[in-house]
């Protein structure tokens, strides 16, 4: 579906159409054409209307990319990620948008799911300041809305952390070591959509493009911020769940190293018992305790329960028990 939006003179519209005339600087007219999933014969406006590189037209017709940042002839071609809708669950799934920023436009294609470009689409006509700055500015706001977006996923990430943490030591089953390892998966996702995310919003902070105006690097300045303390959980988030797991391991090889303790303890005790009802069960005559043959029972089982309570006394001293 194709979204066209345009201010001049200090009010913004909706249209259906571009004139061609708008794309001229000298128009003073700012237009935003948003591509949500758009279809073969929409995409055509990349290099039909706007005669986008085509290296740039073929990144933006692809499902996914990873953040990126380059510099064409008269316009910044920028792929940065947002949290899907579908993140509801404990995945977190990301969605690429596109960025063509040009002079006086703005083009943004995505997969139609985008609450970022949503939220500001219900609110262009009504606030004219959303798109009266021009198109570096509509940028910067949709990215900074982006990024707004991963802190309620990034603070469900941290709290399934925690609960993993008391699983590890109070219930250290199978389903836990499951479950650390499918967070260390999305952790690791994570990090991989945030890293080259911050590189990319650095250079826009840094004014590595004669586009961005100082005031508006000191606003992806602040995006910077917010994505290099993401960048920190991110790292932390690893770091914690390589503890959590050490922490796994070590409390199942403990509760291993009771079972195997307690068997030793039985088998040892059993040791002796063995060898005096092997010795006394043969079938050849034994020197026999006082007593008359039933009574030769009761030697035996006071023998094997002294034997048990002397080892037990022992390894008590020992405090092997």
């Amino acid at each position: 579906m194709v979204t066209i939006f345009i201010n001049r003179n200090g009010q913004t519209e909706q249209v259906k159409s571009i004139d061609r005339i708008w794309l001229n600087p000298a128009s003073n007219t700012f237009i935003w054409v948003d591509l949500g999933a758009p279809t073969i014969p929409e995409l055509l406006i990349l290099s039909e209307t706007f005669a986008f590189h085509p290296l740039s037209v073929e990144d933006a017709r692809a499902d996914l990319h990873y953040p990126k940042l380059e510099a064409y002839d008269g316009y910044l071609y920028a792929i940065l990620h947002g949290i899907a809708v579908e993140s509801n669950q404990q995945d977190i799934l990301t969605h690429d948008v596109d960025f063509f920023v040009g002079p006086n436009y703005l083009v943004t294609v995505h997969n139609g799911r985008s609450r970022s470009i949503a939220e500001l689409q219900e609110n262009a006509v009504r606030n004219a300041k959303i798109m009266g700055e021009g198109p570096v500015a509509l940028f910067h706001r949709i990215v900074d809305i982006m990024v707004d977006h991963y802190g309620p996923e990034v603070q469900k990430l941290e709290d399934r952390l925690d609960d993993l943490e008391t699983e590890a030591f109070d219930n250290p089953t199978s389903d836990v070591i499951r479950s650390i390892l499918n967070e260390k998966r999305r952790v690791a996702g994570l990090r991989r959509i945030i890293m080259p995310q911050r590189d990319v919003i650095a250079r826009l902070a840094r004014r590595d493009f004669v586009d961005i105006s100082t005031d508006m690097s000191f606003r992806f300045r602040d995006v910077y911020d917010h994505l290099q303390r993401l960048a920190d959980d991110a790292t932390m988030f690893q770091d914690r769940i390589t503890g959590i797991l050490d922490a796994y391991l070590t409390n199942v090889s403990n509760r291993l190293n009771e079972v195997m303790k307690v068997l030793t303890i039985v088998s040892t005790i059993f040791m002796p018992l063995t060898l005096v009802s092997g010795i006394y069960g043969m079938n050849v005559h034994l020197p026999q305790f006082p007593g008359s043959d039933s009574v030769q029972f009761w030697w035996l089982f006071a023998i094997m329960v002294g034997v048990v309570s002397s080892m037990l006394a022992f390894f008590r001293s020992k405090r092997w028990i």
